[in-house]
Formats: C-alpha cells, structure tokens, sequence
C-alpha cells in the first residue's frame, strides 16, 4: 500500500498547496464568496460538477448500483436533472441578479423581509449536508489506513476547513478544478472498465445477475419521483449551487457550462450504477450496499490504481463538503449574523470593518462545527434526508415563485416558508424521517399557503418589482468590481 499512501498524501498536500494559493487572489468579499464573479466556461464546468457529484453520488451511487443494478443510477441522475433544469432556465437570470445567497435574492424580490427566516432554513441544509459529507471521510480513510472514526471525521474535515478557511471561494474553485479531474479519470476511465472487465463483461453480468438489475425502472416508479421531487428541485434552490452560479463570468457561462456539467452528471450516474452491478457479481453477498465501493476499489485494483481510485472518491467528498461549508457560513455570516447586528445597531451606521477577515472567521467557526456535529451524528442517511426535506418543503415554493409569478408576496413567501417548514418536521415526527410522505405534503402545504396568502394581501410594491426587474435584467446591479474598489479604499 505505500505507492497508494504515497499518491494519497500528494493529493492531500496538493489541497493545501491550492487552498495557500488561493489565498493570495482573495483580496475582496466578492473574490471571496464568489471567486470575483469571473469564471469561465471550462472551470465553472468542472467545480460545478464536482460540488454536485460528492460522496453519496460516488459511494452511495455504486451502492445503489449494488442493490438494484442500472436503475441505481436514478439518485445521481435526477441531480444532472436538475442542474440541467437550473442551467437552462434560470442560471442566468440567477447570475445577473448579483447577490451572494439565495435570501438576499428573496428580499430583493418580496422587498427585504423574507431573508432571515429563510436564512435560518437554508442555513440548516447546508450544516447538515456539510455534516453528512464530512462523515464520509470515515469510510475511505478506514480503507486506506484502518483509521479510527473519529480521527478520520478530524483529519479529513480539518483540510477541508483549512483551505476553505485560507482562499474561500478561489482556494475551493482551484481544489475542485483538481478533483474534478481526478474524480474523471479514477471513476470513469479506470474503475469503471477494470469493474466490467473483471465481472467478465455485461454478458457474463446479465447471465448472472436477475433480470430486474437491467430494468431501468426496477428501482420503483415512487423512488424515481421521490429523487426528482428532493434532488432535481433541490438543484434548483440551494445556496451551495446558486453561489457557483453566482462565480460565472458570464450569462452564457452560466447556461453553457452548467449544462455541460449537468450532462456529465448523467455520464457519472450510469458509471456509478454499472460499478455497483459489476461489484454484486463479484461479492454477492456484502453486508452493506455501501461497501461495494470500497470492497471492489481494495480487491480489484492494482497498486497505484487503487490510490487514485481512492484519491478520487476522497475528492468527490472534498468538493461537497467544501462547497457546502462555505454556503454554510456565508448564509450564517451574510443572512443571520449581519442582519442580527444591524437590528441592534443603535445609531443605524454601518461599521467598517474587513469583509475578507469576517467571512473567514465564519468559514472557520462553521467547520469546527460541522466536524464536531459529524464525530457526534451517526445516521448519515437521516440526516441528509432532513436537510433535504427542510428545503425542499420550506424554500422551494417562495423561490420558484419570486422567480416565475409577480403577485406572490412577501406575507405569502413568510407563510409558505414557516407552514412548509414545521409541516415537513411535523410530517417526519409522524411519518418516519425517511418516509416519503412528510415532503409531498409539505410541498402541498407551502404551495396552498403561498399561493392563499399572496392572494389575500397587497401585491408587492410596484417599485420593489421595478427594480427587481432591472436588476433580472442586469439592469442596476452593483459592478463586478464595486466590492474590490471599496475593498481597497
């Protein structure tokens, strides 16, 4: 295993290399959270399709794969959905509006009363999703080190949180230019031709295996729709996405490269599935779906190989977990904190005060939570679920709806988040927290109160949707280089 530990611990050194790196081009709040807005189309393609593509798409989708055979891929197809859906018709709308999270552009639409309550939800999902990635690191750094959890929960998420901590969004854009790389070729050109070949090939896998592994709906019609309700929407509403949408340099930026990334991840999905089919036929009986990714990649591959294979799962993890750490805290930072300190500012002036230095305290104060709350949580799986459903079930409607209908208001955004949000976590204290039934509800629920309450209360001020417009239009929206200018007065 040295060759292996070897290419590990340079993939590792190489993080914070880049994290060190990016540090030095953090100069302003916008390079910062957003990487200076200027992405272009070939790296906005590759960290998009990193932050989506994490481990529950890489060692859960080869354990769905395991399961059920090709119709595993559905989870990770339904993501490429949805990124697909986000690219296409809304991105660079998103892009022009200039904002840093999904709430300012909830108070720029229903005029600035709807963002700290939605903060706290959307604050919510990213802690928990970056919780459930950074629990991922203990099941790669036991295969390679046999390494005790909670030791490998700390060491993992303590890189994460150093180079996320140093550069902020450019450190994150640079290691998930690097793992997307890594992830491409671990994945797609070694893993998954060794897996088939070492199977004996699709036909020896069909003689083998039932029939229902090459059915693409063996999974269940009301599991595919469960995924497009949760995973394709959520694509379209969480603030780890929309803040890389908001580091395009471009409108077409936005729409082209998302797209090229939303197909890649449909590519990635039928690898993970066909990985996982292959993995039945050489260990039918596994005690968990979940090991096969591990077992196959440790049996089956050759030294060196096994190391990459290993380092790319490892960046599947990273580019997740980094990504939603730094939603995480800039939502807790920009959504909760700023607007906390402003209500209780007694003389209304604005404080000076180094915006850069701010965020990275926050982006470091929020890793150490999430490491603690992963060493401490067990049920990954459930925990992902409530993220999940608290965003789907509270945000997805007042969203959706800011973007696609004028009378929506700002009473009707507050009900349809506060009725979606307690009745998904009511649903769930009944239901069960992996039941399906607590996010259709919900939804239903969000949509009734939204749709009721706007109705029934004045429509939105003529002048905040003017200036809505304008800035959809990118129209009166703040300079890309306004944050660098005040930055260095």
């Amino acid at each position: 295993m040295a060759v292996d530990y070897t290419v590990i611990v340079v993939y590792l050194a190489g993080m914070l290399a880049m994290g060190w790196w990016g540090m030095r081009r953090a100069k302003s709040k916008s390079d910062f959270l957003v990487a200076g807005r200027r992405l272009g189309p070939v790296m906005y393609s590759g960290t998009m399709a990193a932050i989506v593509l994490g481990g529950a798409s890489t060692i859960g989708g080869v354990g769905l794969g395991y399961q059920y055979g090709l119709s595993g891929a559905w989870m990770v197809f339904t993501i490429g959905l949805g990124l697909l859906a986000l690219s296409v018709f809304f991105s660079a709308r998103i892009a022009r509006l200039k904002v840093y999270t999904v709430s300012e552009m909830l108070d720029l639409r229903y005029g600035g009363r709807a963002g700290v309550i939605s903060g706290v939800v959307m604050w919510a999902y990213t802690l928990m999703l970056a919780v459930t990635s950074t629990i991922a690191y203990a099941t790669i750094f036991d295969v390679l080190f046999d390494m005790n959890r909670t030791v490998a929960i700390a060491l993992g998420g303590s890189i994460v949180v150093a180079y996320s901590t140093l550069g902020g969004m450019w450190s994150i854009t640079l290691t998930d230019m690097v793992q997307f790389v890594v992830k491409t070729i671990g994945v797609l050109l070694l893993l998954l031709p060794i897996a088939v070949v070492k199977a004996g090939g699709f036909g020896e896998m069909k003689a083998k295996l039932p029939t229902g592994y090459f059915d693409p709906l063996g999974i269940g019609g009301e599991t595919i729709f469960t995924y497009v309700l949760i995973y394709t929407f959520g694509m379209l509403i969480g603030q780890d996405i929309w803040q890389r949408v908001f580091t395009a340099g471009s409108d077409r930026t936005a729409k082209w490269g998302g797209t090229v990334a939303g197909t890649y991840c449909l590519v990635y999905a039928l690898a993970g599935a066909v990985i996982g089919t292959a993995a039945k036929v050489l260990y039918p009986n596994l005690g968990s779906a979940d090991d096969a990714f591990a077992t196959i990649v440790k049996d089956e591959l050759p030294v060196g190989v096994r190391g990459l294979v290993l380092a790319a799962a490892l960046a599947a993890v990273m580019s997740t977990s980094s990504g939603a750490l730094i939603a995480c805290a800039t939502v807790a930072n920009n959504d909760i904190w700023s607007k906390l300190r402003g209500a209780v500012r007694r003389d209304g002036a604005e404080e000076q005060h180094d915006e850069v230095r701010g965020n990275r305290a926050f982006i470091l104060v929020m890793g150490v939570a999430v490491i603690v709350t992963a060493i401490a949580l067990n049920n990954v799986v459930e925990a992902l679920t409530v993220a999940y459903n608290l965003l789907v079930g509270g945000l997805l409607v007042p969203i959706l709806g800011g973007l696609l209908w004028k009378r929506g208001t700002a009473q009707g955004a507050l009900a349809s988040v506060a009725v979606g949000g307690l009745a998904v976590v009511g649903l769930m204290a009944g239901y069960g927290i992996l039941a399906n039934e607590p996010v259709y509800y919900g939804l239903l629920l969000s949509l009734a109160a939204y749709v009721t309450v706007s109705l029934a209360t004045p429509a939105t001020d003529a002048a905040v949707l003017d200036a809505w417009r304008d800035r959809l239009a990118g129209r009166g929206a703040p300079a890309v280089g306004a944050d660098q200018v005040a930055a260095h007065r």
